[in-house]
Parts: structure tokens; sequence; C-alpha cells
């Protein structure tokens, strides 16, 4: 199944499950344990390969890391596992979940940002093509329940009122498109198999071309694990980001190691998929200040956003509080410079 970009009601669900543990507190030290777990959003896909490619060539272990990798789902939540002590940090789709969680009281913070933009776009056909969100105005826009508010946040931040818009909820195919019911369908642009149906004539809107900052593949952390256990942190991050710079320099090796590790996922598909994955995750920034880096100002940006279509539950966020570049710069040395 198609996974939407910004599940807003599962990070809400998790965020419900946290406050709902009377007995549960922020641990001390749990992430000095022998073995790290990554408790992820979803379940491990072509957006954690180089994380995969660490694991399997021995990366965390050369950091004296055990590291074991805990996949999320449709019914699981990113959340509780992380702030509880039961794995030493977790990764969000977005970075629109960590901004609500944090509204909502949860302290984590982002360490680290796999992809560089979200892979979230909409899909159009030449018949009435949307290549800009000035041509969403007057368009028919089929979008899932749980993304809608990425859209409204597009939409304010290219000062166009929704009303302009007729905006329709879907499901997780591409089918509303190709029947003519919407001019537009969103999900995520690696996600080769399921856009295979719009032929080659389909449209791409990425979320970097709406004005709308975005990271996706989002690292977090407590901000007890932060201040206890940093050098842990930093041992993970310096593996990872190895990783993705192998699976820079060996495509095809990194999607065979992969899917052989996760055979759910089909060869063919990722070997079309990568270079896709790797123009996610690397860029004249990657480059500059490595694989991970991201733009506190992007963040502060993003918060300001959201704000003002009124999407936080609760105080908005401080985007100081949001995240830490400390562990990037205990790591600046040894993640790759690339892009």
């Amino acid at each position: 199944m198609m996974r939407t970009a910004f599940d807003r009601r599962a990070v809400l669900a998790g965020i419900a499950a946290f406050g709902a543990g009377i007995a549960l507190k922020i641990p001390e030290g749990r992430a000095e344990a022998a073995t790290v777990v990554v408790k992820y959003d979803w379940l491990i896909s072509n957006g954690q390969i180089g994380d995969v490619v660490a694991l399997k060539r021995g990366l965390f272990e050369a950091e004296g890391l055990a590291v074991e990798f805990s996949p999320g789902g449709p019914n699981s939540a990113t959340v509780p596992p992380v702030v509880t002590g039961q794995a030493a940090l977790g990764q969000f789709s977005d970075s629109a979940q960590l901004l609500l969680a944090r509204a909502s009281g949860v302290p984590v913070k982002i360490i680290a940002c796999g992809y560089r933009s979200g892979p979230f776009a909409f899909y159009s056909l030449p018949k009435a093509p949307i290549r800009t969100v000035k041509d969403m105005i007057g368009k028919r826009i089929g979008i899932q329940p749980t993304a809608r508010f990425v859209l409204d946040a597009i939409l304010a931040q290219n000062k166009i009122d929704p009303s302009q818009l007729d905006i329709t909820n879907i499901g997780f195919d591409m089918t509303p498109l190709m029947t003519g019911q919407v001019d537009a369908v969103t999900g995520w642009i690696t996600n080769t198999q399921a856009l295979a149906v719009i032929g080659p004539d389909r449209i791409d809107l990425m979320m970097k071309d709406t004005g709308l900052p975005s990271y996706s593949n989002v690292y977090f952390a407590t901000d007890t694990a932060l201040a206890q256990n940093a050098e842990v942190l930093a041992k993970f991050l310096r593996a990872v980001a190895k990783g993705w710079a192998w699976t820079h320099e060996h495509p095809k090796e990194a999607v065979d190691l992969t899917v052989d590790a996760y055979p759910q996922l089909d060869r063919a598909t990722e070997q079309a998929t990568i270079g896709l994955v790797l123009s996610l995750s690397f860029d004249a920034g990657t480059k500059s200040k490595g694989w991970g880096s991201f733009d506190p100002d992007a963040i502060a940006e993003q918060v300001r956003i959201y704000d003002a279509i009124g999407q936080f539950q609760g105080s908005t966020p401080k985007p100081e509080d949001c995240y830490s570049t400390a562990i990037l710069e205990m790591t600046e040395a040894d993640r790759p410079k690339l892009g």
C-alpha cells in the first residue's frame, strides 16, 4: 500500500499513546545499551537503503554499535518507543510530523534529515497540466485526507484561497486521474510501481517546487538522549552517513543488498528508482555540509507556515526547540560531502 507523505492522524495517535501512559518516564542512559534500536515510521523501503547498507556492511559494528531496525506500518506508533527508551532514536517520514509532536508537548528534536525535500508530489496529465502551484487554480485536486493540511500549507504559502480549487478526498491509487475524475493526484515520487499506471506523459509538481520547505526521512531523538547519550547518536549518524555515501557510489550493489535483506521489495522496481532516491538524498547542500544536514531557517519557516494555518494542537513550538545541530556538529568531519 502506498502511504501519503504526511500521515498527520498517525502522528497524533502516537502522541496520544505517549500521553496516555501515566507511568511512562524518559529513561536515563537507555541509549547506552549494547543494542541500539531505531524506530522507523514506516516499512523498510528504498528510503532506508543507506541505513540497510550501513547495517549489512558492518558500519554500525565498526562504531561499536549493535543496531536493530524496528519498522513501522499502518498501525504502528513512532513516538512512544523513542520517548520511553525502547528505541534510542526514530525516523519520521517528514519534518512536519516532528513539529506536530513538539507542539503537543513531546520532548523530541530533529537531529538529521535523510531526504533534502519531501518526496510528496502532485501528478497531472498534459490535458490539464499542473506545473506550478498557481496552475492548481480552477483544477480538481485529489488528495488523501491525511495529507490535506499540507495542501493547505502550500496554498497559504502561495497566497491562494482553497476555495479557488475543487479539492476531493481520494485513496492511495492513481485511478481517479486516469478516469478523469480529478486533474491531479498525490503520492510519493519514489513509489515507482504505483505511478507506472499514469504513463510517460505524467507531469510532476514536487514539494521542493511548491515553496513549502520540507525534509523527509527525519531522524529524531529525545531531549534527554541528546543531553545524556549524544556520543551514541553520533556513532549511529556517522555510520549511517557512510552507508548512504557507499550507496551513492555503488547504487546497483546497494539495491541488490537491500532487496536481498528485504525480499518483499521488487528488484527491478528498486533499480529503476535508486537514481531518484539519490537525487532526494544529495544536492549542493550535502556537498557543502555533508549528508544528513538541514537548514534551521527552513525548520523555522515550516513552523511559521503551519502556525499560520492553525495546525498546531497546543502551543506553537519555538523553532529552536524542534531541532538540534549538536550531532551534526559532532560528526561533521566524518559525514561524506557529496552532491
